[in-house]
């Protein structure tokens, strides 16, 4: 038991079951909202998802109303739309906020939620240090009502008191920290995930998988964010495969929404040096790749390339990832869990490089700097020798060009 002062709180409420959807106007109520302004993206709406949540409140006559639906939602959580959903309360006269859909879209609410509160113009103009962190007691409870229905298993953001924020003016994703910025309930509806495309469901399932990963290495780890991280890991070995070649599994589907939650939650109260999250960002801020595919190339490649990062709590991972009789020797344990790692992403499919993704040897000249002032990497720099070595493996670089030479001497 560790004798170290730590902290542990998840102030979320979360609903977990097939159906659980259905509870949502009745939570609004209880929240005290009367006019909810809903947030998606177009893709939720073409599925068809956006109208089975618009239609719980056409049944229900009365109180609470939606007064509005915002789907102009795009990958990563935008400055310049954030900013844009804001204002689309205001013109609502909304007093609640429901959050429909993946990562993007929960983060962006969080940051319309959290400029309400602030009265700000543009977030953007409010994040320009790359980090923002607020904690209690300056840090009050936001009294906007506030539900989020996650359609992915893979950011956790329904339930984190993090939003990552693309800020375009700076060129990079920006970190906002509050403890009131996450939603009041959560829904975890399997019913809402059964229509994701496969290649989708493996990528969001490796997001979730690194969340646990980087919790459990992670320097501030405690026995609470081990206990959340370890059982997700678990959950995520057993049922990530099922999800991606059966995705009508309701248990499966179930299964892997909670493990993305206890991951999230885990990463963000342990939340300190976290080299996989550092470069994913970099890269899909630069490359526009998604974060959970960015996550699923990068997690075995960092593990190799740090193995003193590692090496310390190797065998109680091995454990959860299902390794029945790992190695005593930390090295070689540390190889058969970078295996074990690549397996699995082999067998949803996903690929070990960004070979669909235009290598652009400009971009790549300054992508030290880029990693290094990432906000994400403040507590831990990467080598910049190790950068250049996970960049070349994973944009498939047979030899070091003149552009990565010259960022090895940053």
């Amino acid at each position: 038991m560790s004798t170290s002062f730590f902290q542990f709180s998840v102030r979320t409420v979360v609903n977990s079951g097939a159906g659980s959807r259905t509870l949502l106007p009745e939570m609004i109520k209880g929240l005290g909202g009367k006019r909810a302004v809903l947030y998606t993206d177009k893709g939720l709406t073409q599925a068809g998802i956006t109208a089975q949540i618009k239609e719980l409140f056409e049944i229900m006559p009365g109180t609470p109303q939606l007064v509005g639906v915002f789907e102009d939602i795009e990958q990563d959580a935008k400055g310049e739309i954030i900013n844009h959903g804001a204002r689309f309360f205001k013109e609502c006269n909304g007093d609640s906020l429901i959050a429909l859909g993946g990562g993007s879209v929960l983060d962006t609410v969080k940051g319309i939620k959290w400029m309400l509160h602030k009265g700000l113009h543009d977030i953007r103009d409010s994040l320009l240090t790359g980090n923002v962190m607020e904690w209690w007691p300056e840090a009050q409870f936001i009294p906007i009502p506030h539900v989020a229905i996650a359609t992915t298993a893979g950011t956790g953001a329904e339930v984190s008191p993090v939003a990552v924020v693309l800020n375009e003016k700076l060129g990079m994703k920006t970190n906002l920290l509050h403890p009131f910025i996450n939603a009041d309930m959560a829904i975890l509806d399997p019913d809402l995930t059964v229509g994701l495309p496969p290649k989708i469901t493996a990528f969001t399932g490796f997001d979730a998988l690194t969340h646990a990963v980087e919790a459990y290495f992670s320097p501030q780890a405690n026995p609470m964010t081990d206990a959340y991280a370890l059982q997700a890991i678990r959950l995520i070995v057993d049922n990530l495969q099922t999800a991606v070649r059966k995705g009508d599994d309701l248990s499966a589907r179930a299964n892997m929404l909670m493990a993305s939650s206890m991951a999230i939650s885990s990463f963000c109260l342990a939340m300190n040096a976290i080299p996989i999250h550092n470069m994913a960002h970099a890269l899909g801020a630069k490359f526009n790749i998604p974060h959970g595919l960015a996550n699923a190339v990068l997690l075995p490649n960092v593990m190799q390339s740090l193995p003193r990062f590692y090496l310390p709590r190797i065998t109680g991972f091995a454990h959860a990832l299902g390794i029945t009789n790992p190695s005593g020797q930390p090295e070689k344990c540390l190889e058969e869990v970078i295996q074990c790692i690549r397996n699995l992403r082999k067998m949803v499919n996903l690929p070990d490089t960004f070979v669909e993704f235009e290598r652009n040897d400009d971009i790549l000249q300054h992508i030290v700097p880029a990693v290094h002032n990432d906000p994400a990497g403040i507590f831990f720099k990467i080598p910049a020798n190790i950068i250049t070595k996970v960049i070349n493996e994973v944009f498939e670089v047979t030899e070091i060009n003149k552009g990565l030479t010259s960022i090895t001497r940053y």
